[in-house]
């Protein structure tokens, strides 16, 4: 294909975008916007982001993703308890911190298992029922972003470089499924991303100075 009919695919299927993958892309942009910002409000509206994805990923047979969907929802619900909590001077009780060399290994290792249990489930679901699934690439996207929101609801500066590599994973995967406007999505969260790391990474420097 060339870069023509690639451009030409990329605008015919932007404007055949339909209202609910638009409503998932603008609150999925918000919720990045104010998981940057450590504010609470990154988990209400994920939650609607999340639950729209495990349609929109379930009719594209990405069914990675759409796992992944699922586990943000239930760990937005648990990380908003996490990020609600106070201490006696009604100051957040969780703060934005560095992963030591153990956690580092720890995250090393959920990613592997993740990876690993996602692309052989997907290659099963590729032989006998989901002949339009990606595996390797599928289970890629998936296991980082699982990491990344594990990460997240602790306040580890690492989530970021996990979502990095979720949102570089992601934006020809669903490309090649027909959603443009969420290929545009992660280009921009992205480029959140990478503000969201530096942004947490002063933070995690000046309560550790």
């Amino acid at each position: 294909m060339s870069a023509h009919e690639i451009f030409q695919q990329f605008i015919n299927e932007l404007q055949q975008t339909t209202w609910l993958e638009f409503i998932a892309v603008i609150t999925g942009i918000a919720s990045v916007w104010f998981s940057r910002l450590e504010n609470i409000l990154v988990y209400p509206v994920g939650l609607i982001n999340t639950i729209i994805y495990i349609f929109l990923s379930v009719k594209g047979h990405l069914f990675g993703e759409a796992s992944v969907n699922l586990y943000y929802t239930i760990m937005s619900i648990y990380g908003w308890v996490l990020w609600a909590k106070k201490d006696q001077q009604k100051q957040p009780v969780l703060l934005i911190t560095f992963s030591s060399a153990k956690e580092w290994m720890n995250q090393l290792l959920f990613f592997a298992a993740f990876y690993i249990a996602i692309f052989f489930s997907l290659s099963f679901l590729k032989t006998n029922f989901a002949p339009g699934a990606v595996p390797w690439a599928d289970a890629f996207a998936s296991a980082t972003a699982y990491t990344g929101m594990w990460l997240m609801t602790k306040k580890k500066v690492e989530s970021w470089y996990w979502w990095i590599a979720t949102n570089i994973a992601s934006v020809p995967l669903y490309f090649v499924k027909h959603y443009a406007f969420t290929s545009v999505y992660y280009i921009v969260l992205l480029i959140l991303a990478i503000i969201g790391l530096i942004s947490w990474q002063k933070k995690a420097s000046n309560i550790n100075a």
